[in-house]
């Protein structure tokens, strides 16, 4: 691998892993403020506007200790490791909080967040779930213009149109290289790992957008596609607001998969729409926020137009995917009560697929390593070429 690519990508994994060092010395640098963000509608580009750097906070892997005396066992480990940096003072490093989902365990880690921290502005908005609504875009418009009220307001700076659209645009470029990259990967390239693109992905999360397009074009300089192997191609579904652990993605390439595509918040979900650069940039901010919704959507809004299950048979159709696997954070409700609508789409359509619950600390390992290959040898029963393959090898 070229030097400069590897020192890239080795760049985005250790900002990745510690989104603290980053923003700690970007605050010395930038001597501007930085503003967590909650998951996962919330629009980064109207704090990047300000000259204030946006960063969407991580589930941190550090045991949950504090945390979990301050949220009840049933909030998702996402949220209770919020709680728990609270606690532990690892948010300190953030000047204000900014969130637009409406997620009763996610406004309780907020609530905690506003409860340790009350010297920082903690600030949120309901952006709407039902999308259908003849009222909904005026009410999301709305909120649009109140997002940069208080972004003006809590880093003092004022936001021109000028520069929500260099914002749109820097954040545009990003995705579209992002997408390039997982674009790449579902017509045959293996050439990064499944980890490598979650590191790329939950970088730029946290990175100023134009450093991160910079390491991705040092990443994409001397590429060389890499096809891929004749292991089971699977797709990996769900697991919003945090990052699955990378072992999971281990464990099913040890299993004999390969992971073609995903909806994954930290992957596909989050690349997938660009804000229209042609509107004015207070409007397709909002119109973004539909668009979004359609690429791929979320059960977590309500749209008679589209559903995730359509949306999850058309991408199996477009990667050629054997499989799914449902990735579910345990004791998420919204993807709770959306996974049975899921289910009974794939079995009536006779897909292969999975349900594996995850949590903040520890994951069976033994025990989903036998239910992975489980299903992978369903797979290969179910097609003849494959059985051949593996007799041949």
């Amino acid at each position: 691998m070229n030097e400069n690519r590897a020192d890239a990508l080795q760049t985005m994994k250790n900002i990745a892993a510690h989104p603290e060092l980053y923003i700690a010395d970007w605050k010395s640098k930038q001597k501007m403020p930085v503003i967590g963000i909650f998951p996962m509608n919330f629009p980064v580009e109207i704090i990047a506007a300000t000259g204030a750097l946006p960063v969407i906070i991580q589930d941190s892997k550090e045991p949950i200790s504090e945390g979990n005396s301050l949220l009840a066992e049933f909030y998702c480990g996402y949220t209770r490791s919020i709680a728990d940096q609270a606690a532990k003072g690892m948010l300190d490093i953030f000047d204000a909080f900014m969130n637009a989902d409406h997620c009763i365990q996610l406004l309780g880690s907020v609530d905690v967040v506003r409860e340790l921290l009350p010297d920082k502005p903690v600030y949120f908005e309901h952006l709407i779930a039902a999308m259908d609504d003849s009222w909904t875009k005026t009410q999301v418009q709305e909120k649009i213009e109140a997002f940069i009220i208080e972004a003006e307001r809590v880093t003092g700076q004022p936001i021109s149109d000028e520069a929500l659209l260099a914002c749109i645009q820097s954040n545009n470029k990003n995705r579209q290289l992002l997408r390039n990259i997982f674009a790449a990967r579902r017509n045959g390239d293996a050439q990064f790992s499944p980890a490598e693109l979650q590191a790329m992905i939950v970088s730029s999360m946290i990175m100023d957008k134009n450093e991160h397009s910079a390491l991705l074009e040092s990443v994409l300089a001397d590429a060389v596609a890499k096809p891929r192997d004749q292991r089971i191609r699977l797709h990996l579904s769900g697991h919003f607001c945090h990052a699955p652990r990378v072992e999971l993605f281990e464990l099913l390439e040890d299993c004999g998969a390969v992971i073609v595509d995903d909806d994954l918040y930290t992957g596909a979900r989050y690349i997938s729409t660009d804000i229209k650069e042609s509107m004015p940039p207070r409007m397709a901010l909002a119109d973004w926020y539909f668009a979004r919704n359609e690429t791929i959507p979320c059960p977590t809004r309500v749209q008679k137009t589209v559903d995730w299950d359509s949306y999850l048979l058309n991408a199996l159709d477009n990667s050629g995917a054997e499989g799914v696997i449902v990735v579910m954070a345990k004791f998420c409700e919204a993807h709770m009560f959306y996974y049975p609508e899921l289910r009974k789409t794939l079995n009536t359509h006779n897909i292969p697929h999975l349900l594996i619950e995850t949590e903040h600390e520890g994951m069976p390992v033994e025990t989903i390593r036998t239910r992975v290959e489980a299903m992978i040898e369903r797979i290969r029963r179910k097609s003849p070429t494959r059985q051949i393959t593996q007799e041949s090898a």
